[in-house]
């Protein structure tokens, strides 16, 4: 296969972001994660906190919701189509960024933009609510009383901004190369078989 470029979707809390590190470092690749928030900041003019808030994730749970806010009416926080402007920036860098070198992208959609590129592999890393749950206390520092409530929000906001713009659903497998539970498999053990993968 020789993957030149891997992108890895998750689900929060999952692991992903670790993965990906892992995969890049163990390849010799280029990672963008937090250096991809960096180019797109830079690229837009955009602050880096309101690319993570915005470049990723809706505003709302809901749908009807989130349109609502992107519509031309001055949505709920005044400004409309500002995460579409966003999403065509990140768009463009992305695209950039899987021409310059062989690398490494977490999430931001990757998959569904990178999806024709020749010599890619597309992943998506899931885990059981409880281990992930589990995860962004014990690693990320996240001190919420209801982690669950936490990474059932996340992913909401997540299926709904991925649904919007790439009209697909967010973690189907048909929309993947390869899916791997970390909470089941582990967290080495998926950059192994993600490294053995684009090196076969």
């Amino acid at each position: 296969m020789n993957a030149k470029i891997i992108t890895i979707s998750r689900e929060f809390g999952s692991g992903g972001r670790s993965i990906g590190k892992l995969v890049a470092e163990q390849l010799g690749y280029a990672f963008y994660d937090k250096a991809l928030v960096e180019r797109i900041a830079k690229e837009s003019g955009y602050a880096e906190d309101f690319i993570e808030r915005r470049g990723e994730d809706a505003t709302s749970k809901s749908s009807f919701l989130f349109n609502l806010s992107r519509s031309g009416g001055g949505g709920f926080d005044g400004m409309p189509a500002i995460t579409d402007k966003l999403y065509v920036i990140q768009y463009n860098t992305i695209k950039k960024l899987a021409e310059e070198s062989p690398c490494v992208i977490v999430g931001r959609c990757s998959d569904y933009i990178l999806r024709n590129e020749p010599d890619s592999l597309h992943v998506f890393i899931h885990a059981d609510a409880e281990f992930r749950a589990r995860r962004i206390v014990e690693i990320y520092g996240e001190r919420d009383n209801a982690p669950l409530k936490r990474v059932e929000e996340k992913d909401k906001k997540r299926q709904v901004y991925y649904k919007n713009y790439t009209g697909r659903i967010w973690g189907m497998s048909e929309n993947f190369d390869l899916c791997l539970n970390s909470g089941k498999i582990g967290i080495e053990k998926c950059a192994e078989i993600i490294v053995g993968l684009a090196k076969k």
